[in-house]
């Protein structure tokens, strides 16, 4: 592997200064202030393997910066370690910071170049967004409720039956649910479910393939032609199985929802009022059938791990501050009649569970380095010169977790967000640096968040969550640790959901289907 990777430094090298024009800065201008890297590798040997939001900002902290530069062997990255920074450049300055680097391993090599969110910035990019857009906006999401409410409620039967059952195995199954009845309007039960199998198998792959400096094919493009029996070129070996697992994840279940279109028995989904409006004739320029298919594919891989993650780790904070499970159960009784369950219309009166799922979003960011910007052209922030090409990253993590913005940071508090028993505005809401920055804002934030409302709600109307405990009676205490990768999903860990009375237990066996 090191053979081919300093072949790689040397051949791009070489080629670089045969044929790069040489330039000169408009402004003689420092770079943003960095680590002191090695001859042509820079800093690709100090890349943390994991933990990297927290190291980036401990680096941030040294050297006394909001902003830091990192040479990965010739590709400029810039961290942001702030939200002042991340709003400024990212946000303010979008028109020049919404492309993305260019991905060789995920988009050419595994096949990921189905999805807009991993797209460069154009106007293929635009065009999906758009069509995305049409369906899951805030005022069309209410379209989507029944679907929503049947899967949360199914998904409570199932504790009603077993309250010890696994907690993250049953979680990661109703969000599959979720995304596939809303993008595709299939149904699905089992927990080996072939759709979700083949999404949940390519989204946790993508998610650790996502990481910077993950591989060298990402640094040093060339290497994409070199031949998979050449030592150290295994990663394509890798990426043609990983890319057969990700058109598995797109073909399926397009092809079950055509099919199932043409019986005429269907649910609405994205898909299915997508081709609608195709088959109309409406705006052919938009509804083409490869941007349906590929959009309808990007729905799952951006919405499932994401809204996991948010919903284990409200469930861990709630774990160990039973103090915040009661006071939201005293605001749910208030508002919700006995007997029944929470529905999307409650919540603006129930603000304290609004703040709970802000909190979770707070806490255990979904993902702490976000996804890579690109700067298009040469910029200048606070006297720094940022390249152009730089591959700027947002450490969301650091931005969450500032203690002059939120007091005692690394404390599951959802009160930091309640003045007076309504939500404080002049507390910075997280989806300010959750959700993504400037035109890159995630499409799917409205979805995201009703999923995990709802959930929370239904779960806190609905049970007691404690810790387990074992056969002798000791309380188990839940694991608190992550999966590494792009997007942050809490291990499995092991919790107790009992029904709170007999009559809110027969509000949910009424449910069933």
């Amino acid at each position: 592997m090191f053979d081919l990777f300093l072949a790689a430094i040397f051949f791009s090298a070489g080629f670089l200064f045969l044929f790069k024009p040489k330039q000169m800065p408009s402004k003689q201008l420092p770079l943003p202030p960095g680590r002191r890297g090695w001859p042509l590798i820079g800093n690709i040997l100090e890349i943390p393997s994991k933990d990297e939001s927290k190291v980036y900002h401990q680096w941030s902290e040294t050297l006394h910066t909001d902003i830091f530069y990192l040479n990965l062997a010739g590709t400029d990255v810039v961290v942001l370690d702030t939200l002042e920074a991340a709003s400024e450049l990212l946000e303010r300055r979008s028109a020049i910071y919404s492309g993305r680097t260019r991905m060789p391993m995920v988009n050419e090599l595994m096949g990921w170049d189905f999805s807009f969110g991993l797209m460069d910035y154009g106007n293929e990019w635009r065009q999906r967004r758009l069509l995305l857009n049409q369906q899951l906006h805030p005022t069309s999401m209410s379209q989507f409720h029944p679907h929503l409410l049947r899967i949360v409620h199914r998904m409570l039967t199932k504790f009603i039956d077993d309250p010890e059952r696994d907690f993250l195995d049953t979680a990661r199954h109703m969000v599959g649910e979720i995304v596939m009845s809303i993008g595709y309007g299939l149904h699905v039960h089992t927990n080996d479910d072939p759709y979700i199998t083949a999404a949940r198998d390519s989204v946790h792959i993508l998610s650790a393939a996502l990481t910077p400096g993950k591989y060298f094919v990402d640094l040093f493009p060339i290497l994409k032609f070199v031949p998979a029996w050449v030592p150290g070129a295994g990663f394509k070996e890798k990426a043609k199985e990983w890319k057969e697992k990700v058109l598995k994840m797109i073909d399926i279940p397009y092809a079950a929802t055509k099919e199932s279109m043409k019986s005429g028995v269907f649910e609405p989904s994205f898909m299915s009022l997508s081709l609608e409006k195709m088959n109309e004739g409406l705006n052919p320029e938009l509804y083409t059938e490869q941007r349906i298919k590929d959009v309808a594919g990007t729905i799952y891989s951006a919405g499932s791990d994401t809204s996991l993650s948010t919903i284990a780790s409200c469930v861990l904070g709630l774990l160990n501050h039973s103090n915040v499970v009661a006071k939201a159960q005293q605001e749910l009784d208030r508002v919700v009649k006995p007997g029944y369950l929470p529905d999307f219309h409650d919540q603006d009166s129930l603000p304290y569970v609004t703040a709970i799922v802000k909190e979770a979003l707070r806490w255990r960011e979904v993902a702490p380095l976000g996804v890579p910007h690109r700067l298009d052209t040469e910029d200048v922030y606070h006297g720094y010169r940022i390249p152009a090409g730089a591959m700027v990253i947002p450490n969301v993590w650091a931005i969450l977790h500032n203690e002059k913005v939120y007091p005692d940071p690394f404390k599951f508090n959802p009160d930091r967000f309640i003045k007076d028993g309504r939500l404080d505005p002049s507390i910075p809401d997280p989806a300010d640096a959750c959700w993504g920055f400037g035109r890159r804002i995630c499409p799917g934030r409205h979805l995201a968040f009703s999923t995990v409302w709802i959930v929370i709600a239904s779960l806190l109307t609905v049970f007691d969550i404690e810790k387990s405990v074992d056969a002798q009676g000791d309380v188990v205490e839940p694991i608190d640790d992550v999966v590494s990768g792009i997007v942050s999903v809490p291990k499995s860990y092991k919790c107790s959901l009992k029904p709170r009375s007999e009559i809110i237990k027969n509000a949910i066996q009424a449910t069933r289907d």
